[in-house]
């Protein structure tokens, strides 16, 4: 729905009424369809509306009593406002406890009934945004629901994982901690020849520098001390199939010749052995640090670099693809229903917000943190450090004013980045093109302050 303008339906069968609401909440940027019947309306009620409908109680044939619970039927998330006479307000909050989003008594000021249409519009909004993001993860197959994003850079990634999974070709992956590197890795195996055959990941990083040998490549009874009985290494155990090297760059030096002999072989001794044990194997390796710098310093043999480097590929981080994160989260949040067996809350503008604010230092793994606190109904889902960040400077005040300064502040920043492009802009918060414009005519914002000019 990125880009629908939302729309009132107002019911009244009083026809200069009609005309004096319509005329009111368009001249307040609303487009308003307006009826003399109920009936007229119901026909134009459906889960995918994204509009709110506001009628008057007391009509003939059909009330608005009806038309509420009718509409309600269809979708009991489609917000109805309620406009009623004075002796109607005892019906009007029975119909709140049905299920009604508001009530405005007669006679109201526009200015009012156009507040209160605004608040009902952005819920909808999120309401269908939520609806449409589940739907697009529960279709989803294959790729896609294995490597979940929308931003060039994950199209990017998964054609050139389409690319690589059914060939048998090394490949070097490059990414901040927490970033996906082990996803990536999983897929390169899953979507290729190799499916059936093992996937074993191995954290360099993680195992003891005196036993990682014994680790990678086995050893034979009395190959050491303790080492009572024959062992089988992960590089043999993954035959068939495909190996994970994570954090490469910590491996002993001592050990990297042996590795690159294996890789370039494809072939490894236990310890304590001189029988060759062929492999069949597809590598996979992970940094998370500059592995040329590396070289440069000392730390990492470059001609293992060269061997791993024949394909690398990028993971973006989780702050270079922001407009990635509301899918993302409801993908992670749908796991953690799963482990949790509770359900997942609607995302509400302000979470979402904060989530499109954080920078996400720890990436997609501290984003599943924070879906896990959401489903869990904990009350800080974003990083509370991220949250004082977001406040800092605001000073004091009523919470709703502060509120607002975090959201232009918000705002400031995605133009910046975005070069005052307001297609980016919108889409990159998720929002509609004229939810953005009201923001930012409300804030003051104009995006000639942020287009990037050349200089020099």
């Amino acid at each position: 729905m990125t880009g629908q303008e939302g729309e009132v339906l107002f019911v009244d069968d009083e026809e200069p009424l009609r005309h004096a609401v319509q005329q009111g909440l368009e001249l307040c940027g609303h487009k308003t369809t307006c009826f003399a019947s109920a009936r007229e309306a119901e026909t134009l009620l459906s889960r995918n509306l994204y509009g709110v409908l506001v009628t008057d109680i007391k009509m003939p044939d059909m009330d608005g009593f009806a038309l509420l619970k009718r509409a309600l039927e269809i979708d009991p998330a489609l917000p109805v406002v309620l406009v009623t006479g004075h002796g109607d307000v005892p019906l009007a909050v029975e119909a709140m406890r049905a299920g009604a989003y508001d009530f405005i008594e007669k006679p109201f000021d526009t200015s009012h009934l156009a507040s209160v249409v605004a608040r009902a519009l952005e819920k909808r909004r999120l309401v269908l945004e939520n609806r449409e993001l589940r739907q697009e993860l529960e279709t989803g197959s294959g790729l896609e629901a294995r490597l979940v994003g929308r931003s060039e850079a994950m199209e990017r990634l998964r054609g050139q994982v389409r690319a690589l999974a059914d060939t048998d070709a090394d490949v070097l992956l490059i990414g901040e901690t927490g970033s996906g590197k082990e996803v990536v890795a999983r897929a390169l195996h899953d979507f290729g020849p190799r499916a059936k055959g093992p996937f074993v990941a191995i954290n360099c990083g993680a195992v003891p520098a005196d036993i990682i040998e014994s680790e990678l490549f086995g050893h034979v009874a009395g190959a050491f001390t303790g080492a009572q009985k024959a062992r089988t290494g992960k590089l043999e155990f993954a035959d068939g199939g495909t190996v994970l090297l994570d954090e490469i760059e910590s491996m002993p030096l001592d050990l990297q010749v042996k590795l690159l002999r294996a890789i370039d072989t494809r072939s490894i001794e236990r310890l304590g052995s001189n029988v060759v044990v062929p492999l069949d194997l597809r590598f996979v390796a992970a940094s998370k640090s500059n592995l040329a710098e590396a070289c440069r310093e000392g730390r990492f043999r470059e001609d293992l670099y060269y061997r791993l480097n024949v394909v690398a590929l990028s993971i973006p981080p989780l702050r270079e693809r922001r407009e990635d994160i509301p899918l993302l989260f409801h993908h992670l949040a749908r796991e953690a229903r799963g482990r949790y067996r509770r359900e997942i809350p609607d995302l509400e503008g302000g979470i979402l917000a904060a989530l499109l604010a954080h920078d996400w230092p720890g990436n997609v793994r501290e984003l599943r943190n924070a879906a896990d606190r959401f489903v869990l109904g904990l009350d800080e889902v974003v990083p509370g450090a991220a949250v004082l960040d977001g406040l800092a400077g605001l000073g004091e005040g009523p919470l709703a004013g502060r509120l607002e300064a975090v959201e232009k502040s918000i705002l400031e920043a995605e133009l910046r980045r975005h070069g005052g492009s307001l297609k980016a802009t919108y889409e990159a918060l998720g929002l509609s093109r004229k939810t953005l414009y009201d923001k930012l005519q409300r804030h003051g914002l104009k995006r000639e302050d942020y287009v990037a000019t050349e200089t020099g």
